[in-house]
């Protein structure tokens, strides 16, 4: 049931407070908006001039000032750029263990220890509940770094308001996305809708979410209102506040021309950035179906950028000029919240999430403040029941005094004593054989149902073959530096299914055939079957090697094993490779750069980058740098070579029963002829031929009217979880 406390949505932002409340009308089971409030600043807070502390704290001295906020729920929304955002697609686990696994993923997700970040969870998508166990489950993964969430928290606790919620930006987008856009309510079943994008501008940054109401994908954009800002104080030599005051006004101005071409290269680079998002969504997304862009966001007032939008990115772009499922005359009508709407999208967001109209339950709110509130919240009723307990003790105790003061034998006391016990040890033998019994029927159960009727074991048997092929040290390698380690870290492992794999996938392919071995380069896979994608990083870098570095490394440790026959690590068993239906297992992508590298992590200087064309992974690369832009680097830094790759292989399994012998010539473990390593004199020809290929590959493509690729695009990168200035 719906909660009838009213609720507050609040963003500090860089230019100014956004406050709403909604109340929950269960009659007309319509969200009203009762207030709001919006709190303009003196300053942006990322101007070099603006204290930010005193700033955001006076803007709450003035919001409390003109608002009461008594007895209502309050949540506010905490920057996404400065959080962790990762969607994990987990194997079959049983709905009961799945908090467990879910927290072993994080251990692997999160670079830093789960002690010193606030993180939290949610299953997502269409997953299956079958016998107990959850199929084809996806679980969004959302953290922050302590020290930031109380940074954020700070001007609520010194204004004593105590908080019930506190969400990332992107899920507040989220929530009035399949509310108030898709129309999608908890507890009623939906259709799965098309998938829309929604870009929130800011002043430093821009949110972009992909969602259909049921998945999310998102990606932070590091241009926001005041890089415009920033072009205008360059190109036309103003102060910025100036600067500021031109973008807002760029259509009254006497030169609007002038405007727009000094803006035209952040025009640019904007659109070249969500066309790269874009691009990257459909590759792992192929069945998604993009319709629209809904941008929000004051930044998104800009002139001209609406038109600029929808002519580059062929797709309709809205611009919202209410929102449609938001009732109250006096809020909607007043003309403050007319013209800055844009702006509420995600305090609207996180007060529809406390009023439960909203799929999603997360929360970052400290777990320490939510258990203290609920021990204060019972120590009422607790002094109760503990009076009620010693008055009726005492009662007890009274009336056993007297009945015992009757009769007191020592004879009766003795034998009575001695029935006792004989009754508590049969009873403790039937306790035991009972929970025993119940036991061996709940592990028959699950035994049962784990594998009767079930057509995914196979897939427990791929992964296993998988992890054979993948390259491991024979014994721990802790103490060997990063780049002397044969392994590889494995980010995603997805398939897709597809009905004809020669005409879907292998006709696709140009110079990714050098990796095949030389049967396979014109013979494509054949009918129905699944595309494995594993995309991952190796630090692996052998000087003087050039079999060991990069793409070749890559090529000789990992790609050869899955071209095998069977495979034998040590004395495990044989697994099956190619015998239970994996072939054309070659290198998509890849992506070699330089990094700087400390055994606590990456930073991110901006060093030259050699990147491969069309190169796009779900990889984050590095972290983003200090606000100032000035990275300190610890003691012990240094130069790291990093290739980031993309591997796919074709899989039709094979039951055991149907299984061939391997071929003639070929045993386990045993590298066919055809398929032998790379030496170094062989690496620079088939280097050089791939490049050739692909070159040739852009220029037919440019050729016949396609869109040129941008071969120095850097990749997509998830949202860094680095220190980032109050909002």
């Amino acid at each position: 049931m719906a909660p009838s406390r009213a609720a507050w949505g609040i963003d500090i932002g860089q230019s100014a407070l956004k406050a709403i409340k909604l109340r929950y009308a269960e009659s007309t089971g319509q969200v009203v908006a009762a207030a709001f409030d919006y709190v303009q600043y003196p300053k942006i807070l990322s101007q070099p001039d603006a204290v930010p502390e005193e700033i955001i704290r006076d803007a709450m001295q003035t919001f409390l000032s003109r608002n009461n906020l008594q007895g209502d729920m309050i949540g506010f929304s905490v920057p996404g750029h400065s959080s962790l955002v990762r969607f994990i697609q987990l194997p079959p686990v049983e709905v009961s263990k799945l908090g467990e696994i879910v927290k072993y993923e994080a251990r692997q997700q999160i670079p830093f220890p789960l002690e010193e970040v606030i993180w939290d969870y949610q299953p997502l998508g269409s997953g299956i509940e079958e016998s107990g166990y959850l199929l084809e489950a996806e679980v969004g993964l959302f953290a922050m770094k302590r020290d930031q969430v109380m940074n954020q928290l700070r001007p609520f606790t010194r204004a004593k308001l105590e908080v019930e919620l506190i969400q990332i930006a992107p899920l507040g987008l989220f929530n009035v996305l399949s509310y108030d856009e898709l129309g999608m309510r908890p507890g009623t079943p939906s259709e799965d809708a098309d998938h829309v994008i929604v870009l929130d501008m800011g002043c430093d940054n821009t949110t972009l979410m992909v969602s259909n109401g049921k998945k999310i994908w998102v990606r932070n954009i590091p241009i926001g209102g005041n890089h415009f800002t920033r072009a205008l104080t360059k190109e036309m030599k103003l102060s910025f506040a100036k600067a500021e005051h031109l973008k807002c006004n760029a259509t009254k101005s006497p030169d609007p021309r002038a405007v727009f071409q000094a803006l035209r290269p952040v025009f640019n680079d904007f659109v070249s950035e969500i066309q790269r998002s874009i691009g990257f969504f459909s590759s792992v997304n192929r069945s998604a179906k993009i319709t629209k862009v809904i941008g929000v966001g004051n930044g998104f007032k800009l002139a001209g950028l609406q038109k600029f939008l929808q002519q580059n990115l062929q797709y309709d772009v809205e611009r919202p000029e209410a929102f449609k499922a938001l009732a109250g005359d006096s809020v909607i009508n007043s003309p403050l919240f007319a013209d800055n709407v844009l702006s509420f999208t995600v305090p609207y967001g996180v007060a529809l999430q406390q009023l439960g109209q909203t799929a999603i339950q997360t929360t970052l709110l400290p777990p320490e403040i939510s258990r203290e509130r609920l021990i204060r919240s019972k120590k009422p009723w607790a002094v109760a029941t503990a009076a009620a307990l010693m008055l009726g003790f005492a009662g007890a105790t009274i009336g056993n005094g007297m009945a015992f003061s009757y009769v007191d034998n020592p004879d009766f006391v003795e034998a009575e004593k001695t029935a006792k016990g004989f009754v508590d040890q049969v009873g403790g033998y039937n306790s035991a054989y009972t929970a025993e019994q119940g036991q061996f029927e709940a592990d028959r159960k699950r035994v049962t149902d784990a594998v009767a009727n079930r057509r995914d074991i196979s897939w427990m048997e791929l992964f296993d073959a998988v992890n054979d092929c993948v390259p491991r040290e024979d014994v721990d390698s802790a103490e060997k530096p990063i780049e002397q380690r044969y392994q590889v870290s494995i980010k995603a492992f997805t398939s897709e299914k597809y009905a004809d794999l020669a005409g879907g996938w292998f006709s696709t392919l140009a110079h990714q055939k050098e990796y095949l071995p030389e049967k396979q380069k014109e013979a494509g896979p054949e009918g129905e079957g699944y595309l494995v994608s594993i995309s991952g990083t190796h630090w692996h870098h052998a000087d003087g090697k050039p079999e060991e570095q990069e793409v070749l490394f890559l090529h000789n440790y990992f790609v050869k094993n899955l071209q095998k026959w069977q495979i034998q690590r040590g004395e495990g068993p044989v697994r099956d490779v190619g015998r239970m239906g994996i072939s054309h297992a070659t290198i998509m992508d890849y992506r070699p750069e330089t990094i700087m590298y400390t055994p606590a992590g990456q930073i991110d200087t901006k060093p030259n980058k050699a990147v491969i064309p069309n190169a796009n992974f779900p990889m984050p690369m590095a972290v983003t740098p200090l606000p100032g832009g000035n990275v300190p680097l610890p003691e012990g830094a240094r130069r790291l070579k990093q290739t980031t790759f993309l591997v796919q292989f074709v899989y039709k399994p094979v039951k055991p029963e149907e299984r061939k012998e391997a071929p003639e010539g070929v045993s386990p473990d045993v590298i066919p002829e055809d398929f032998k390593l790379i030496h170094p004199e062989e690496a620079a020809k088939m280097m050089e031929a791939a490049a050739a290929k692909a070159a040739a590959a852009a220029a037919a493509a440019n050729g016949e009217g396609a869109a040129p690729m941008d071969g120095a695009a850097p990749m997509p990168e998830a949202a860094p979880m680095a220190p980032a200035a109050p909002q």
